[in-house]
Order: C-alpha cells, then structure tokens, then sequence
C-alpha cells in the first residue's frame, strides 16, 4: 500500500543560473532556450512515486534579481527542502552563497532541512568557471549535503535533482 506525502521545495539563487530552466525541464521533459526572467514566484506541482510512496511536490522557483531577495524568508516558510542554484560558468553564482542561505534560512519553521546544491549548464563545460571540487568544499563549509550538475538543455542529472531532495526530505520526515 502506497504511502502519501506533500513537500515544498524552493529553489534559490542568483538571476540567470538556470532555476527555471531546471524547474520547466523537470515538470514538462522540455528545455526551454529563452525563459523569462522570474517575477517574485513561480509554483509549480508534481506528482511522483518513489518506492512506496506518492509524493506531490510543490516547486518555488525563486526569483534571483536583488529586488526579490528580500521575499525569500517569506516564500521559504514551510519549506521542506532547498536547493540553492549556481551556474558552472559564473564563478559570482557561487560567491553569492553566504547570502542566498542566510535568507532561505530566516524564517524556516523547521531549522534542520535539507538543502542541496546544484551547479547548472553542464553542457557548457568549456566555458567552466567552477570546479566541482571548489563547489563541493563550498557546499560542505555551508552544511549543504550534496552537489549535483546538471544540465536543463540535455537532461542531465535532472530526475536525479529532485528523486535526492525528495529522499532527503522523507528521511528528515522520518517517513523511511
């Protein structure tokens, strides 16, 4: 007998980095070449099945310019899960870390959730600007307990994303 569960997931990080693109890719199996910058929110819903459980995940795709940052401690309440996003070619997307986690973490009911990081446009690794070493010793100063890259345009890695939060988050759910 399949058991069900709802989770929040807000997805986090500079302008440009790739969050729409991860968030489209992941609901619709498309890529998009030309989204539109977020205003304030975007909240999308999907349902999946990992092992014996129905889950409903509910997607904040955050909007990265500074004129948003300060909803994000608003946005992020309830959560149960986040991702912060930086993109592989723009070392600035992962220098602005300290900043994203501080606000995400503001106002978080729960203090203890998951976050994960993830590095976006892989397919562009000669244009990389950021090691996956660099981010993993970033990631782990800054109690994030995982780095994934990934790529909206090919695919990559991105069922992967959402079937690792999910799983972290029906653990600190106690749920498995």
């Amino acid at each position: 007998m399949a058991i069900s569960a709802s989770f929040k997931v807000c997805i986090f990080g500079d302008s440009g980095v790739g969050k729409t693109s991860l968030t489209y890719r992941y609901v619709s199996e498309r890529f998009v070449q030309d989204t539109k910058s977020t205003i304030g929110v975007d909240i999308v819903a999907k349902d999946i099945k990992i092992r014996n459980y129905n889950i409903k995940l509910q997607i904040w795709d955050f909007g990265g310019e500074e004129r948003f940052k300060s909803f994000l401690p608003i946005y992020s309440r309830g959560s149960s899960g986040g991702i912060y996003m930086y993109d592989i070619t723009n070392v600035g997307s992962l220098d602005n870390i300290d900043q994203w986690l501080s606000l995400f973490r503001k106002n978080l009911i729960e203090g203890d959730i998951p976050i994960l990081g993830v590095g976006g446009k892989s397919d562009l690794i000669y244009e990389r600007e950021i090691s996956y070493d660099k981010a993993k010793f970033v990631a782990t100063q800054n109690e994030i307990y995982e780095i994934i890259e990934c790529s909206a345009k090919t695919g990559e890695n991105i069922e992967k994303i959402f079937e690792s939060i999910t799983i972290k988050m029906l653990r600190n759910a106690r749920l498995i």
